[in-house]
C-alpha cells in the first residue's frame, strides 16, 4: 500500500497526455468569440457534460464524501433545488441570450440597463470566481500534498511549502491547454476528465467495499446504526429563530439550492459560457436541464462513499472529513491503482480551473477592456489579449489558492458560502432586469448594491445558513431595485 513509483508515472502521464489532448482538439483561434465559445457547434451533450465537470471540482470529490462521513446524506436535498433552479434557467435567461451574439452573461445586463451595470456584475463575478476557485484549486491540493510530504525531496519542508508545490504543479498542466486551446479544449477536456475522476472514484469504492467483512451490507449496518441515511431533513422542532441557522433542511436545501443554481448557472460566466456555445436556444435549455439530473446522481454517489467510509474507518474516527478519502486513496489502495484515483482528483480539479481561467479572461476583455480601451482593435489584437488575460488571471488563482491553505472549514462550505453572498446581488439583478420592464440602470445598481450590503452583514453578524443567503440577497436586489424604480418614477415633473 502507499504511493509508489508507479502511481508517479501514472500521475505524470495523465498531466501529460491530457494538455496534449487539450492543445490538439483546440486547435487553431480565429478571434477572441472562438477563443471564448468555440465558434458555437459543440453538441449540447458534450456542453451538459462539461457543465458537470466543471462545477464538480476536487470539492466534490474530497469534500462530499467528507460531509457524507460526518453526518448523513442531507446535503443531497440540495440536488432538487438545483434541477428546479436549471429548469428556470432554460426559460427565464436563456432566451434572452440568445436573441444576441453574446460572448459573456454581463452583455445581457449592458443591453437591459447600460454599461455601468454590466460593468459592476463583471467585477463581483470576478472577485467571486476568484475566491472561489482558490478554494477549489487549494482542495486538489489535499491529496497531492498527502503524497509529497512522504516523498524525501520534501523531508523538512512546512506543508505550507508542500501544498505550494502541489497547487502550482496542477495549474501549470492546467494553463497549457487552456492557454493553447481555448474554450474547446476546456470543453472536451472536461468531458474526458469527467469519466477519469467518476471511473476512479468508482474502482475506490468497489476495493473499499471488497475490504469490508459484508461488502456493502457492512455499510448498510454500520449506516443504519448512526442514520447515516437520512435524507430529508425538516428542521422545525427547534423553532423558527432556529431554524434560519440550519443549513440542510428541506426549504432550505430546495430554495436555497434553487436560487444557487439560477445564479451560478444562470448568470455565472463559468457556466454560461458553456451555454453559448452550443448552436441553439434548444440545445443549450437541453444541456442545462440534463447537468441538473446528472448532478443530483453524482452527489449521491459521492456521498455514499461518504457512508462507506464511515463504516470502514468507524473504529477509528476521523474530525476533518476533507481529509479522509484521500487518506483512504493513499494508505488503502494498491499500488497503480492509487496513482488512476489521483488522476481522477487531478481531473475534477483541472476542469474547474481550465473553465475559471478562460471565463475570468473572456470577461475581462468583453466586459472591462472592449468597452474603454478597445472598441477600434483587430480580431487578431484581441485574441492576443485573450490570451494575455489568461496568463494574468492563472497567476492570480494560484496566489489567491495560498490564502486557504490553513483554513479549518470544510472546503465544500466555504466554497458555497463565498459564492453565495455575492450571487444574491447577481441573481437579484438579473431578474429585475428580465422580469421588470421599469427599472432603469441607477435602480439596479442600487438594488444590487443593497443585496450585496444585507448579505455581507448577514455573512458577518448573524448565525443564518449560507443555503439562504442566495435567496436572501436576491429578494433585496429585486424590492430595493422596484422601489427605487417607484421613487424615481413618482418624483419625475407630470406632464
Amino acid at each position: 500500500m502507499g504511493f509508489k513509483t508507479v502511481d508517479y508515472i501514472i500521475v505524470l502521464a495523465y498531466l501529460v497526455g491530457v494538455a496534449g489532448f487539450g492543445v490538439i482538439v483546440g486547435g487553431k483561434q480565429k478571434n477572441a468569440a472562438d477563443y471564448f465559445v468555440g465558434g458555437r457547434k459543440i453538441p449540447w451533450l458534450v456542453v451538459s457534460f462539461a457543465i458537470v465537470a466543471t462545477e464538480t471540482s476536487a470539492i466534490t470529490f474530497i469534500s462530499i464524501p467528507g460531509l457524507a462521513y460526518l453526518t448523513n446524506l442531507n446535503f443531497l436535498q440540495i440536488a432538487i433545488g438545483y434541477i428546479v433552479g436549471r429548469i428556470a434557467i432554460a426559460f427565464l435567461f436563456l432566451p434572452s441570450y440568445y436573441n444576441g451574439e453574446l460572448v459573456t452573461a454581463y452583455e445581457l445586463l449592458k443591453t437591459r440597463f447600460g454599461d455601468k451595470t454590466r460593468n459592476y456584475a463583471s467585477i463581483v463575478f470576478l472577485v467571486t470566481r476568484t475566491l472561489a476557485t482558490g478554494v477549489r484549486l487549494f482542495t486538489t491540493a489535499i491529496p497531492i500534498a498527502i503524497i509529497f510530504n512522504g516523498y524525501r525531496i520534501f523531508t523538512g519542508h512546512s506543508i505550507t511549502f508542500v501544498y505550494a508545490v502541489a497547487i502550482i504543479i496542477i495549474t501549470v498542466f492546467t494553463f497549457i491547454y487552456t492557454y493553447t486551446g481555448g474554450i474547446r479544449a476546456v470543453i472536451w477536456t472536461d468531458v474526458v476528465q469527467m469519466f477519469v475522476y467518476i471511473g476512479g472514484a468508482a474502482i475506490a469504492l468497489y476495493i473499499m467495499l471488497s475490504h469490508l467483512p459484508n461488502g456493502w451490507g457492512s455499510v448498510v449496518a454500520a449506516a443504519a446504526a448512526h442514520s447515516k441515511f437520512q435524507f430529508i431533513h425538516f428542521g422545525f422542532s427547534g423553532g423558527l429563530a432556529n431554524f434560519f441557522t440550519l443549513k440542510y433542511t428541506f426549504v432550505a436545501s430546495v430554495l436555497g439550492g434553487a436560487f444557487l443554481s439560477m445564479a451560478s448557472h444562470g448568470t455565472d460566466q463559468l457556466i454560461v459560457q458553456r451555454l453559448l456555445a452550443t448552436n441553439s436556444l434548444k440545445n443549450s435549455q437541453k444541456a442545462v436541464i440534463a447537468s441538473g439530473f446528472f448532478v443530483a446522481i453524482q452527489f449521491l454517489f459521492f456521498l455514499l462513499i461518504g457512508v462507506a467510509l464511515f463504516a470502514f474507518y468507524h473504529a477509528f474516527p476521523f474530525k476533518d472529513g476533507d481529509q479522509i478519502f484521500p487518506k483512504f486513496i493513499i494508505d488503502q489502495l494498491p499500488s497503480g491503482v492509487s496513482g488512476i484515483i489521483v488522476a481522477g482528483l487531478l481531473a475534477s480539479a483541472m476542469g474547474s480551473l481550465s473553465g475559471s481561467i478562460s471565463s475570468l479572461a473572456s470577461s475581462t476583455l468583453v466586459d472591462l477592456y472592449k468597452p474603454y480601451f478597445g472598441r477600434n482593435t483587430s480580431e487578431e489584437k484581441d485574441l492576443k489579449l485573450s490570451k494575455l488575460f489568461s496568463v494574468i488571471w492563472t497567476v492570480i488563482l494560484v496566489a489567491t489558492a495560498f490564502i486557504f491553505i490553513h483554513s479549518t472549514e470544510s472546503v465544500i462550505e466555504i466554497a458555497l458560502s463565498i459564492a453565495s453572498v455575492t450571487y444574491g446581488g447577481l441573481l437579484g439583478t438579473f431578474l429585475l432586469g428580465v422580469l421588470f420592464k421599469k427599472p432603469r440602470q441607477t435602480d439596479a445598481i442600487i438594488g444590487f448594491t443593497a443585496g450585496l450590503a444585507v448579505l455581507v452583514y448577514v455573512f458577518f453578524f448573524t448565525p443564518i445558513a449560507w443555503t439562504w443567503y442566495t435567496m436572501i440577497g436576491s429578494l433585496t436586489t429585486i424590492v430595493v431595485g422596484l422601489i427605487s424604480s417607484a421613487l424615481s418614477i413618482s418624483s419625475k415633473p407630470q406632464s
